[in-house]
């Protein structure tokens, strides 16, 4: 496993525009294989999705290990995380960050992940079980969605604080496009594309509006 996280970082990661070295030394560190189903172990490292049950699929480690360098975090930053899945990508925020509220629907997605983050030695986490397709109470200096959206809601840019960032991967399969948000003042923002994809979405996503004869 440990020739597997390295050949991860150096052939999947680095060559992905990640060169961050906080986030090359945490997923190289960071026991992936921990978080994934028993039966996916052999494919912990893989450069694919994992399958997690009800709809929910971890990212491959590329898309993760891209969006914690997008985000900048600092080790004073409270983080949004909307689905917890696995638990991988909140134990990866947590490590960066120096706290992380993560969301999650699935109330048995969110136990697991409890668990395994509490067997990793995770504690700066606050692990909350609810729909937070279109939002969710407070605000942060950093929020990430980890299931795609056809429409990305204006609350999640709302609950940003001065200086935040957005990370969300917004469209309809087959094309979808990482955007990257930056609040430089109330009620400012600033957008850009990073990279195109196509991931599971976030249940209960905002639809878009369809044009009806």
């Amino acid at each position: 496993m440990e020739l597997a996280r390295f050949n991860m970082v150096e052939q999947q990661i680095r060559p992905w525009d990640v060169l961050d070295g906080r986030v090359l030394d945490l997923m190289k560190k960071m026991r992936r294989d921990h978080f994934v189903p028993a039966e996916m172990q052999s494919l912990a490292y893989a450069d694919m999705e994992i399958p997690l049950g009800y709809g929910v699929s971890m990212w491959a480690p590329k898309i993760e290990a891209r969006a914690i360098q997008e985000l900048r975090l600092k080790d004073t930053d409270r983080v949004l995380e909307i689905g917890t899945g696995s638990g991988y990508l909140t134990a990866l925020l947590a490590n960066l960050a120096a706290h992380v509220t993560s969301v999650e629907i699935v109330p048995e997605l969110s136990a697991n992940a409890a668990r395994t983050l509490a067997s990793n030695h995770v504690e700066n986490v606050t692990l909350e079980v609810g729909d937070a397709a279109n939002g969710w109470k407070g605000t942060y200096d950093a929020i990430i969605l980890t299931g795609a959206v056809p429409v990305l809601p204006e609350a999640f840019q709302g609950a940003l604080n001065v200086g935040g960032r957005l990370f969300a991967i917004v469209g309809d399969a087959p094309l979808m496009q990482a955007r990257f948000i930056t609040c430089i003042g109330s009620g400012l923002f600033e957008a850009s594309t990073l990279f195109e994809t196509c991931v599971a979405p976030l249940q209960n996503a905002r639809q878009q509006e369809r044009f009806k004869l």
